[in-house]
């Protein structure tokens, strides 16, 4: 007993677990006691029998068990962790529970399964429960289908997944075990209650007995549907409302709802798809082909037996689709047609969805079959077509179905039809939307008047199905012509119709209509969201085209589609008015007279034909009396303009008489029922007399009353055919002139654009300029509504026609279409509610693309031409798509038939030749475009072939897809895209790329979206497969893509989703879920949803509760509005705060309190520098707008969201600017405190403030710049300088600023700018002052031109950007501004350089129109200030600014503080900024000597500026600015002579902008003299650069990138050409040796050398006698020496040895024998095989015989072997090299060669040294100097980056010391590019040199150069210029400046060559050299 006791002492839990059974079943006991007690289901209790609850029911004792299984049914009931245990414990209980032979323990089992399944874990509990089907005992077997059935009776179809039970159903029956068959009996039994027939397919092959039993146990079923009775925890409310119900005897809703379960089961779902392309007979094809019928007809028996088989595996079913096609398009045997249209059904109903791409090829000709009477044909294509129909949708196949219906033959008529009929019962409101049944309906219209009656009967029953489906009041406007008989019968027959989605559809359509919000309950299913969409737009398809299309305020493209749309209602209901009358029949004359007689007084009759005038219009003045009094349903129209018309009609001589009659004629049309038969009477006569001057006014207005009464369209066209038929020019430009105003009024529905087109065509070839004026007004007018397509018709015209054309459109741009006025008004009979308004703008969008003339070109798709396309030869397929691509061009706009293109084009996106898959791509792009919306068909079979192609490696291929997917879903919606399984298809491919770009392309769209078709939950699984991707950036893409997945699906659509995944798996991708829900509302996915339906003016409080927050909501609708800032103009943020607005505010105040307390900036390591990387590779939006768009603030959003408190995000980007006021208010309180937080994302809080200015609230603008004047304040204390990143996207938008009206801003905003001058150089800012000097606004570009005037009056010429010349003739144009105070400031701007530079100011202004100039010249004269005092006037001037320069100046003396202002300040300095010119001007002025005339005032400034600092900064401030900018500062200087000149070129080379750069090579390249001093070392390092440019990938996606290269191309030939001969070879020869030897180097690259150097060769000839050979022989031979002849021939490629062969040819043939006298500077010869080679050349050349000697493949020999003892040493050599050549690894190259020299004292390092340019010689030398020394500790180098102030003092001398000893020791006087060199090691020690790296701007150290460092280019570059200055000054002697090139900072920043200069300099060095010994 002692054991027991002690156990008993153990706790609960551990009890649970003891060896002993006894402990175990009183632990047991206690916990089910403890279970049963715990009332909390999160009670911490439960955790701690988380990992029991399996022990519990696996227990080994049987007795112990069940007590275990009682408590653990407890646990899973009530804990809510218990779902976590769900799979261990099931598996348990199916392992060891269903396996005991006591019953209780198995109805515990079954019990815990069930309640798992209850606690929504269904999934997990059948997973495992399907396993244990496996198991090999068949109790197990049986216990778990029994499980599964009892589960499927309790909880229903829904909950337990039927496919996989189906799916093992047969395997079942076929087991040995009785109790298992019978078991499976029982399950099979129970399935066929929930899904009915559709179990019979998969049971089919099942033994007959037992199939035999079980229909005889399905009969037994009852008949009504079935119910669950047992719900899960989420459902129980709805249980208990079901009782409820129940008890109340109303079962009808929950028979409704049950109705959804039923058919939730697809006999298709269940059945396993098969392949059967490869099992077709291997001669199919051949056999189909056959001409004895017998044989097609085996092919086809054999095909039908395939395709038998109910679900197909999907495949490239192409060719059988053809084939089948054309046999029943072709063949002859009607039996074959019946056969093959049945292989057709067979695979539609097999493949379904997959099929629906062949569609669009087969509807055509199986409808054109229908011409067959045998009716067991007319009933295999009924069965196809309608089988097909299902695979796709009517509007993809709604262009055939049309094209077939004016066919002649009847029966074709009677069965498409009937087939019409047929579709439309498949279709619901919402999948027939009005775009689709207008064409339909009057189609079918045509057919009811037919005369076959088979014909017009279909037609009925056509038109009854579709008022069915849709509603009579959608349906109505079309049925407006019917007569009342014609429509009884319509509506009989749609009182008959069965539709297939049962329950009321019609009712539920004209529900909907009336009231939208019925379906916007059940926002999360998709059902639910085509329900809401139906009310504003009927499908999105077409939304693309007018994103957002409605009624309130919509964008540039939708616009038109309004307009049109509201007009088209009004004439549709006009139709219903008149169509009696236009069908009015002509009546004769006696008839007419009548007719008005019986309504006109008599006299007025009589004296029509009056000879008297007085007497017409006194009897005209009758008539219009008696009209104007006449009824309408009275007015005899035609009756009447015939009395007008009569002798003399509209010959009538007298003006008021012809008058009076116009004006009749147009009251007869407003007030009667005016038909097209009167219009024509009088329309000749009107159009004769629109161009006449007194009557034509009154011509146009009849006119117009006209059109109103019979349509604009047709009226127009009549009264266009007229005016051109007859040659009266007036008339003809009069026509046009009312026509445009006609459009204008009556809005363009219904117009035809091709009829006009023509007409147009011929006014702008008419002689008569007023009629090519009208024309091409009328052309604006249509550009207003149709767009930038009506372009494409006139660009065959001639250039100044063309242009003028396209001066109007420009006008036209950014224009909304005006509302039409006319065309509604009088008919709008109430017909047009919401809805309505809502339909239309589809229809009038799609009108405008439709009324385009679109060509045939099917007909030019020939077989040849298909074959072509398919030929093997690449060259022949690159005709075949260049002719395609010809026809589409010739052809505009096309029709959707294309025959076989698509499936030509389609092979050709894999062709493995890229540049035919980008050509195929371009035209898929133009094919879009020309097809427009009808490209829609094309989707499955074309498109998702191309987004196939997003998966391919070359980066330019995919975006060429990229471009033509999204040009294919502009036309198309993505719909069509989003349909079927294609697109998760492409998903579920593991190519990296196709991920990320199809991720990528989805999260763009998807957002737009409003409603996506349910098969987008079919990419979901892949999409959590992307989200675990090995690929980053698929990764990165599938997360980014993630929340708009489920904007679409809903969170637990996708939870659920989840449950397939690995356990692992699951809880990261339910992680990532949880945080994309987070950022549901920061990306406001609801409202982008809810925004693309009219929020506007239509309803804003009705869609508020679907679109979140009201901020959201307003920010979404930004998009449509063209300001869209004015977001209350939308009424939102007033009307819809009730709905919502309410509750958002009082949520946040909850959390306000403990929220706000934080930091409002939250620091993100290297955040900002992430985001300007992302921005610099397009990841995301450059911020470039003219008013911000959605999605530009969205993106804000989002990157704020990582580094701003949520809580001042939410009131940053409130709708309400009260909240941005309290915004600005708390970022000004915290602006102290959180120095770097602002800091950190300033970037983001400059961009939040362009938002602001948007603004149209003052008090808002107001405080962002008051807090801007802050934040700059505290910037420049920081000493921080604004990235180009931060300053691109802010200073152009504070400058539009500027121009406001008023005072106190402007003032502001200038406050600014002069204080970003402090953090930004005030050269960078010039370009975009400049910019803002182009604004329309008068105001903005005085107050722009007035900052340049004080830059330029604070930091010199030098900010004048490109140059002063550019800069001053740009603000020069100004002076003749119509603006008063734009003149007058761009005269003081101009007056103030020349105060500072005097005449000098005219030679750069240029030529200037006399006015301008003598108003600049008076300027001059009335301002007198002399130059002379400038300067000085400056500094006492601009106090503030002064200031900054000398906070600059402190900032440089600090020397690096922090990494990026020491970064900062070398890209100042480099591109010649004016804080770079101030300090030259303030501390160094002396040895500048700048300003002749103002030395003595300067000088004596020198002594309390310069003092101690000086001396201690001396050199590392200096030498930068020679080496980075090597350029005068000072522009007087430049201008005063030809050195000076060439520095200012020289300094442009170094311009951070491309184009500058090679302008100015060019220019240096233009004169011979210059080009010649570049010296070998420039040579090699600007060739190496402009070839890396010219290869580099990212030139390609500039816009001007083809610019660029052809620029460089032209540029390298002139360096070629012009440079000094022996240097250019010489530097060719070392770049193609180091090409060759890099390994990263690309082999491209050393054939654009190569090819440089095949041009030299050319240039031979003429150019030999002025080359050093000696010098060039010496590079060729250490190029032979380094590569061998056979290390040559190793190279992949032969050019390079062929290019040294070549060389040494030509020069060989050139010299003769003499070239051996040339090898003088060679020391030892016998290295490389020169020699060798050049006397087997002559040799051959002397004799012509020469073999090859065997001699010389001796020598090769014995070579090779020595070669092999040392290639050991000399790889590892090489290694070393290649390390100190990459500008990465220099150091630990140097450290290591220092290491093995020391090792090998005796190792010959030379051979390496002398392959390699002088500079890198003696780089590496001085290196290894410097690190013996440190080694030895005789100075030490700090090496750290961000070295303080303090430090960087110290610090400088010892570097000092030791580099003078160096200098000593060498014992010879240091030359400028030793100092240079060593400045650069030590900047590199400091960090300072790889820091700077990316802000350096010469091209050449853009580019990486692989073995030379860059310091070697710059110094060459300034020995030329010096070797320029010593030419240029003949007095001194080249001798004299070489001896006394001391110190080269001097020298080298000087630029004036005067020689008082020089001396100075050296003076003044000498100086400072003694003051430092």
């Amino acid at each position: 007993m002692g054991d027991d006791s002690e156990w008993m002492k153990l706790p609960v839990d551990q009890k649970c677990e003891h060896k002993l059974w006894k402990a175990r079943l009183s632990g047991y006991e206690e916990a089910l006691k403890i279970f049963q007690k715990v009332k909390d289901e999160k009670s911490p209790e439960w955790s701690k029998f988380l990992g029991l609850i399996k022990k519990f029911v696996t227990d080994s004792n049987a007795v112990v068990q069940l007590k275990g299984l009682e408590a653990a049914l407890v646990y899973v009931e009530n804990a809510h962790v218990a779902g976590k245990t769900t799979g261990e414990v099931v598996s348990g209980v199916v392992s060891k529970v269903f396996n005991q032979p006591k019953a209780k323990a198995k109805e515990l089992g079954i019990e815990i399964c069930l309640m798992y399944i209850e606690i929504e874990k269904g999934e997990a509990v059948q997973e495992e429960l399907l396993k244990g089907l496996d198991n090999k005992n068949p109790k197990i077997i049986v216990a778990c289908i029994e499980t599964l059935r009892k589960a499927l009776s309790e909880f229903g179809s829904k909950i337990i997944l039927l496919k996989p039970i189906i799916k093992v159903l047969p395997k079942l029956f076929e087991s040995r075990e009785k109790a298992v068959r019978d078991e499976a009996k029982l399950i099979a039994v129970e399935i066929y209650r929930w899904i009915r027939d559709a179990l019979r397919p998969p049971l089919q092959n099942i033994n007959s007995v037992q199939l035999k039993e079980l229909e005889e146990e399905w009969v037994k079923l009852p008949t009504g549907a079935p119910k669950p009775s047992r719900f899960l925890r989420s459902q129980q409310e709805l249980e208990a409302k079901l009782e409820q119900q129940q008890s109340a005897g109303g079962d009808a809703e929950g028979g409704g709802d049950d109705g959804d379960e039923v058919p939730q089961i697809d006999a298709y779902e269940l059945l396993e798809a098969v392949e059967i392309l490869s099992k077709l007979p291997k001669d199919f094809y051949d056999k189909i082909e056959a001409k004895k019928w017998q044989e097609r007809k085996e092919a086809l028996e054999a095909v039908e037996v395939l395709v038998k088989n109910p679900k197909l595996e999907a495949g490239d079913y192409a060719d059988l689709v053809k084939a089948l096609k054309k046999v029943v398009g072709k063949d002859t045997n009607v039996m074959l047609v019946a056969l093959a249209a049945k292989c057709l059904t067979g695979l539609a109903v097999g493949l379904r969805k997959k099929f629906g791409q062949y569609a669009g090829h087969v509807v055509p000709t199986i409808l054109e079959k229908f011409k067959e009477k045998k009716p067991q044909v007319v009933q295999a294509l009924q069965e196809a077509i309608d089988a097909i129909f299902l695979t796709t949708t009517l509007q993809n196949i709604s262009e055939d179905i049309l094209a077939v219906m004016d066919n002649k033959n009847p029966t074709i008529k009677q069965q498409t039809s009937l087939f019409i009929a047929r579709s439309f019962r498949h279709c619901t409101a919402s999948t027939l939307p009005k775009s689709l049944l207008k064409p339909f309906c009057a189609a079918l219209l045509k057919h009811i008047n037919d005369s076959a009656p088979e014909v017009r009967d279909a037609a009925f029953e056509a038109l009854g199905t579709a008022l069915k489906v849709v509603g009579e009041k959608a349906v109505n406007p079309f049925l407006a012509d019917v007569d009342k008989l014609k429509l009884d019968k319509i509506k009989e027959c749609s009182e008959k119709v069965e539709l297939i989605h049962g329950k009321k559809a019609g009712l539920a359509a004209d529900k909907k209509e009336v009231k939208p919000v019925p379906g916007r309950t059940a926002a999360s299913g998709a059902a639910g969201d085509k329900d809401t969409k139906d009310v504003s737009a009927p499908k999105p398809g077409p939304l693309k085209k007018a994103p957002a299309t409605k009624p309130g305020g919509p964008p540039k493209k939708g616009k038109p589609a309004a307009q049109g749309g509201t007009g088209s209602t009004g004439t549709k209901n006009k139709k219903g008015l008149e169509t009696k009358e236009i069908v009015e029949p002509e009546l004769s004359i006696e008839v007419c007279e009548e007719k008005a007689s019986a309504v006109l007084p008599a006299p007025c009759i009589q004296l029509l034909d009056s000879s008297n005038w007085k007497e017409r219009l006194a009897c005209m003045e009758e008539f219009q009396k008696a009209v104007e009094l006449m009824d309408r349903t009275e007015m005899p129209c035609q009756a009447l303009v015939r009395m007008l018309a009569k002798k003399p009609g509209w010959k009538e001589t007298n003006f008021q008489v012809m008058q009076m009659k116009l004006h009749i004629v147009a009251l007869i049309a407003q007030k009667g029922n005016f038909s097209k038969t009167s219009a024509q009477i009088v329309l000749d006569g009107l159009v004769d007399k629109i161009g006449d001057v007194k009557c034509g006014n009154n011509a146009k207005e009849a006119l117009t009353a006209i059109a109103e009464a019979c349509m604009l369209p047709w009226t127009a066209e009549q009264v266009m055919s007229m005016a051109f038929s007859q040659k009266n020019p007036k008339n003809q430009s009069e026509t046009l002139n009312w026509l445009s105003n006609a459009i204008k009024e009556f809005g363009f529905s219904g117009l035809n654009v091709k009829a006009f087109i023509s007409n147009v065509k011929t006014a702008l070839a008419a002689t008569n300029p007023a009629v090519r004026t009208s024309a091409i007004t009328l052309l604006g007018v249509m550009y207003l509504y149709v767009g930038p397509s009506l372009r494409m018709f006139f660009e065959d015209e001639k250039p100044a026609l063309l242009s003028q054309i396209d001066a109007e459109f420009e006008k036209m741009q950014g224009q909304n279409p005006p509302a039409p006025t006319r065309g509604i008004s009088k008919h709008s009979t109430s017909g047009t509610d919401e809805g309505e308004d809502g339909d239309e703008p589809d229809d009038g969008g799609n009108d405008v693309v439709d009324l385009l003339p679109r060509t045939e070109i099917s007909d030019k798709i020939t077989s040849e031409l298909v074959s072509k396309i398919g030929d093997k030869n690449w060259k022949i397929r690159k005709e075949g798509l260049d002719e395609v691509a010809g026809i589409i061009n010739e052809a505009k706009f096309i029709q959707p038939n294309i025959g076989e293109l698509p499936t030509a084009l389609k092979g050709r996106l894999n062709d493995s030749n890229k540049i035919l898959v980008q050509q195929t791509l371009n035209i898929l792009q133009q094919l879009a475009v020309a097809m427009g919306p009808n490209i829609k068909q094309h989707v499955k079979n074309l498109g998702i072939p191309i987004i196939t192609v997003l998966g391919d490696s070359k980066n330019n291929v995919r975006a060429a897809a990229l471009a033509t997917v999204n040009a294919w879903a502009e036309q198309t919606g993505m719909k069509e895209w989003l349909e079927g399984e294609d697109l998760s298809e492409e998903l579920k491919k593991e190519n990296p790329f196709l991920r990320q770009e199809l991720l990528g392309w989805l999260a763009e769209k998807l957002p737009t979206l409003r409603s996506t078709p349910t098969d987008l939950i079919l990419c979901v699984p892949h999409l959590y497969s992307c989200l675990e991707d090995r690929n980053g950036d698929v990764r990165k893409k599938a997360q980014d893509a993630l929340p708009f997945f489920m904007m679409h699906l809903g969170y637990e659509k996708m939870a659920k989703a989840t449950g397939k995944l690995k356990p692992t798996s699951k809880d990261q991708v339910l992680a990532m879920l949880e945080k994309a829900k987070a950022n549901m509302p920061a990306k406001p996915a609801a409202p982008a949803k809810a925004t693309s339906k009219p929020v506007g003016g239509s309803a804003p409080a009705k869609f508020q509760p679907t679109s979140a927050p009201v901020e959201d909501s307003v920010s979404g609708t930004i998009e449509p509005k063209p300001d869209p800032k004015k977001a209350k103009a939308l009424g939102v943020s007033s009307k819809a705060k009730t709905a919502q607005g309410k509750k958002v505010p009082s949520k946040t105040t909850l959390k306000d309190d403990e929220d706000k307390s934080g930091p409002i900036f939250i620091l993100v390591p290297n955040g900002k520098e992430q985001r300007m990387r992302d921005e610099k590779s397009l990841k995301v939006l450059k911020w470039n707008f003219t008013t911000p768009r959605d999605e530009y603030i969205e993106q804000l959003k989002t990157q704020m969201s990582s580094c701003v408190a949520k809580w001042l995000q939410d009131e940053m980007f409130h709708s309400d600017f009260q909240h941005h006021n309290k915004a600005l208010a708390v970022m000004v309180d915290h602006l102290e405190s959180e120095k770097e937080g602002v800091i950190g994302c300033l970037d983001l809080i400059l961009k939040w403030l362009t938002l602001r200015f948007f603004d149209t609230n003052t008090s808002v603008l107001m405080k962002a710049l008051e807090y801007l004047k802050l934040l700059f304040t505290l910037l420049s204390e920081e000493e921080y300088h604004l990235t180009e990143n931060e300053a691109s996207s802010f200073i152009p938008y504070l400058i539009l600023k500027v121009g406001e009206p008023k005072d106190v801003i402007r003032k502001d905003v200038r406050a600014i700018l002069n204080r970003m001058c402090l953090v930004y150089p005030a050269s960078k800012m010039f370009p975009f002052i400049m910019e803002g000097t182009k604004s329309k606004n008068s105001k903005q570009r005085a107050e722009c031109l007035e900052e340049l005037g004080c830059l330029v009056e604070s930091y010199g010429m030098n900010v004048c950007q490109p140059t002063p010349g550019k800069a001053l003739k740009e603000i020069a144009i100004h002076i003749g501004d119509r603006d008063n105070a734009v003149r007058n400031a761009a005269l003081n701007t101009i007056v103030t350089v020349y105060n500072v530079h005097g005449d000098q100011v005219f030679k750069l202004i240029g030529t200037l129109s006399e006015k301008d100039m003598s108003m600049l010249e008076e300027r001059i004269k009335r301002s007198a200030k002399r130059p002379s005092a400038a300067p000085i006037k400056q500094v006492e001037e601009k106090p503030q600014r002064t200031q900054s320069m000398s906070s600059n100046a402190n900032m440089l003396r600090k020397g690096p503080a922090e990494d990026m202002s020491s970064k900062l300040n070398q890209a100042r300095s480099m591109s010649g900024h004016p804080e770079a010119a101030q300090m030259v001007r303030r501390e160094f002025q002396l040895d500048l000597d700048e300003i002749e005339n103002d030395n003595g005032t300067v000088r004596c400034e020198m002594p309390e500026l310069v003092q101690h600092k000086l001396d201690d900064i001396f050199e590392p401030v200096l030498i930068p600015e020679p080496k980075i900018r090597a350029v005068s500062p000072h522009f007087d200087d430049m201008h005063s002579n030809t050195a000076s000149t060439i520095n200012f070129i020289i300094s442009q080379v170094a311009s951070g902008d491309i184009n500058t750069s090679i302008q100015a090579l060019t220019q240096l390249f233009q004169i011979e003299s210059l080009a010649r001093e570049a010296s070998t070392g420039v040579l090699k390092d600007l060739m190496h650069g402009l070839i890396t440019l010219m290869l580099d990938s990212r030139i390609e996606d500039l816009e001007e990138g083809q610019q660029v290269i052809r620029s460089v191309n032209l540029l390298v030939v002139k360096v070629l050409e012009k440079s000094d001969q022996t240097n250019i070879l010489s530097a060719l020869l070392v770049l193609l040796q180091d090409s060759l030897l890099a390994t990263a180097s690309s082999p491209k690259f050393s054939e654009l050398v190569m090819k440089c150097l095949w041009r030299m060769v050319r240039l031979l000839p003429d150019t030999i006698n002025s080359i050093n050979l000696d010098r060039i022989l010496l590079d060729i031979h250490i190029f032979m020496k380094v590569f061998p002849k056979e290390k040559l021939k190793q190279c992949k490629s032969e050019f390079p040895i062929r290019t040294l062969k070549t060389l040494l040819h030509t020069l060989c043939k050139l010299k003769g024998p003499k070239i051996l006298d040339h090898l003088t500077m060679i020391d030892n010869k016998n290295e490389s095989e020169l020699e060798a080679h050049l006397c087997r050349m002559m040799k051959h050349s002397m004799d012509q015989t020469g073999s090859k000697s065997d001699k010389e493949t001796e020598k090769g020999a014995s070579r090779i072997d020595e070669k092999s003892s040392k290639a050991k040493v000399n790889d590892f050599l090489a290694e070393i090299f290649k390390k100190i050549g990459s500008k990465e690894n220099t150091k630990e190259g140097l450290a290591e060669l220092y290491e093995y020299k020391k090792k090998y004292s005796d190792a010959d390092i030379e051979p390496f040294l002398k392959n390699s340019s002088q500079f890198f010689q003696s780089y590496v030398e001085r290196g290894l100097r410097v690190i013996e020394m440190e080694r030895e500790g005789k100075g030490r180098i700090p090496t750290s980056t961000g070295i303080s102030p303090q430090m960087e003092v110290t610090c400088v001398p010892p570097p000092t010391s030791t580099v003078s000893s160096i200098g000593n020791t060498n014992g010879e006087e240091v030359g400028p590019s030793v100092y240079l060199e060593r400045l650069k090691i030590l900047r590199q020690r400091c960090g300072l040199d790889n820091t700077k790296q990316d802000d350096r701007p010469p091209l050449t150290s853009l580019l990486s150069k692989p073995a030379v460092p860059p310091v070697a280019s710059s110094t060459d570059m300034l020995h030329s210029k010096l070797s320029q200055l010593r030419e240029s000054r003949e007095q001194h002697q080249h001798s004299d400046l070489d001896s006394n090139q001391t110190h080269p900072s001097g020298t080298m920043t000087t630029s004036s060559s005067s020689t008082a200069n020089i001396d100075d300099l050296k003076k003044r060095l000498e100086r400072i050299k003694s003051s430092r010994k």
